[in-house]
């Protein structure tokens, strides 16, 4: 499970950067056609920074339970967030399932997590 955790963390920072491009771009058409009440622009880069925390948290911390478990609620907020603020940023639906099945990976990988000791 440790390398899982390494691998979705590290998926988990390039991720932040395209998440970030994406909703950088919705936010400038959103502000072209004038279209204020929309937030999933702002949204989508609530989302992009949180999987960011998360997936550094995520690596740093992959040898033990608590801080796969901070990570997970941390991808869990995210995905909440993007729920949220569903928009004209269509791809956000597909970040938010994706933070929450790391969320779910994460925290039920702490939960299993076998106490260690190191010899």
């Amino acid at each position: 499970m440790k390398t899982a955790k390494l691998i979705i963390g590290i998926v988990s920072i390039v991720v932040f950067v395209i998440v970030m491009f994406q909703s950088c771009a919705t936010g400038v058409v959103n502000a072209l056609e004038s279209n204020a009440t929309d937030a999933s622009g702002g949204g989508g880069a609530v989302l992009g920074i949180i999987m960011l925390i998360a997936g550094i948290v995520g690596i740093a911390t992959r040898n033990s339970k608590g801080g796969g478990i901070t990570a997970g609620i941390f991808y869990l907020i995210g995905a909440l967030i993007g729920f949220a603020s569903l928009g004209t940023y269509g791809d956000l639906v597909v970040w938010s399932v994706i933070s929450l099945i790391f969320a779910i990976v994460f925290i039920v990988g702490s939960v299993t997590m076998k106490n260690q000791t190191k010899l």
